[in-house]
């Protein structure tokens, strides 16, 4: 059974993953961008453009808004609040399990060991 959750944060972390798309986002944040306009600052082709759009969409981390003849896009920042609460998880999680390390390992420094001859 597919987990919706699951695959939605594929999509995030998979869309967020490549390095154009975080600059497509970031220049998308700024103001409501078309087509043309996101596309000048790259050195890419239309069609790549269009499937790294494509991509954010799936990740629903973008939105198409008709303006009048124009489509903008729009970021939606529900995703990334998505997978910052995920990250924070995994952060808390493996600091957590860092810290026991440490304790453990300074504890086993202190012990004298019984097996030492001199």
């Amino acid at each position: 059974m597919v987990n919706y959750k699951e695959l939605s944060a594929d999509r995030i972390f998979q869309a967020l993953s490549d390095s154009t798309r975080r600059k497509i986002l970031q220049h998308i944040s700024q103001k409501n961008p078309t087509v043309t306009e996101i596309a000048k600052p790259f050195e890419i082709s239309g069609p790549a453009i269009s499937k790294h759009l494509k991509i954010l969409e799936e990740a629903d981390l973008i939105t198409r808004v008709k303006d009048g003849k124009m489509r903008r896009f729009k970021l939606n920042t529900q995703p990334l609040s998505h997978a910052q609460t995920i990250i924070e998880q995994l952060t808390s999680f493996w600091m957590g399990r860092l810290a026991n390390l440490d304790k453990f390992l300074k504890t086993e420094n202190k012990e004298p060991k019984t097996n030492d001859r001199k």
